[in-house]
């Protein structure tokens, strides 16, 4: 991953980690699904209108366009967002944000039976190993507290849905811009969302509390973490593929936990620190050959001066 594209992963991870505090306060107003189509309907129409403005083709042209859209739509935003909002009800944003590192422990298994072409080292394999031994301390779901273990069982669904957009989405064949790729995503997971909540109950829209606070959350949910947020994701997932790509539901708790804290005063338990600690280890373990390479680089220029 080089420095723009490592730059691009921080960035869009303290992005997304605030979108769990978001959601956590909008859903006071918002039932979750609602919530979500609403979010998408936004973020969709502040995409399109960036196309509009800058002349770019908007018009899906055959497989090639559309395959990724609908792949996206239906799992990356529709399902995924569902699920994650309905679980987001019964636990807390840093564990929410914790949960989805399952993202990558289940990525490489499914990308290795959809996508012969992803490999990965044993090295990395051991980071994703590590990685989830910070999920399990992180989650730490209470046997005796049946809400919460519902809200668990919510995001791992919305974490397997999420890692089934990120395979099978594939941009190589499309000729629409990216951006336009985008708006036409969110679009259509959207208008799943939109249905899935008439077929639910209890998510109608006369249950919603417009409230200006709800409102705001609603705005910042659709702009920064919907429409960059998701711009900058597929980006990234085109740039350098779905298991590196899988990686930023390691860098997104921290970020979580931050803002949760600050927004909201959640707190932390021990466990989580020693989560925090696992999942840096699985970092280093999986980007050893890039930590390798910086640090023998640094020594070289160390040596010369």
């Amino acid at each position: 991953m080089n420095r723009r594209n490592g730059l691009l992963f921080v960035g869009l991870a303290a992005v997304w980690g605030t979108a769990f505090v978001a959601t956590k306060a909008a859903l006071a107003s918002f039932p979750p699904v609602v919530l979500a189509a609403f979010r998408f309907d936004v973020a969709a129409a502040a995409l399109f209108a960036v196309v509009a403005a800058t002349g770019r083709r908007w018009r899906p042209r055959g497989r090639g366009d559309w395959a990724p859209v609908i792949a996206g739509g239906a799992f990356n935003i529709g399902a995924h967002h569902a699920l994650l909002f309905a679980g987001q009800q019964y636990v807390a944003s840093a564990v929410a944000a914790t949960l989805l590192g399952l993202v990558p422990v289940l990525t490489p298994a499914v990308a290795r039976v959809l996508r012969p072409d992803e490999r990965l080292s044993p090295t990395a394999a051991a980071g994703i190993v590590a990685g989830f031994v910070g999920v399990a301390l992180i989650a730490n779901p209470d046997p005796a507290d049946l809400s919460a273990n519902v809200g668990v069982g919510l995001v791992l669904a919305s974490a397997v849905a999420w890692v089934l957009g990120a395979v099978l989405t594939r941009e190589d064949g499309a000729a629409l811009p990216p951006i336009s790729l985008q708006a036409w995503t969110l679009l259509v997971g959207a208008a799943l969302l939109h249905l899935a909540a008439l077929a639910l109950s209890g998510e109608s829209i006369a249950a919603v509390e417009a409230t200006p606070a709800a409102l705001a959350w609603l705005a910042y949910l659709a702009l920064v973490p919907g429409a960059v947020g998701f711009f900058a994701y597929f980006r990234l997932l085109d740039r350098v593929g779905p298991i590196q790509a899988g990686l930023i539901e390691y860098a997104i708790p921290p970020f979580a936990a931050l803002f949760g804290w600050l927004v909201l005063g959640e707190t932390l338990t021990p466990g989580a620190v020693f989560g925090f600690l696992a999942i840096l280890a699985a970092f280093l373990l999986v980007k050893a050959d890039a930590v390798r390479s910086v640090v023998r680089a640094r020594s070289g220029v160390d040596e010369r001066g």
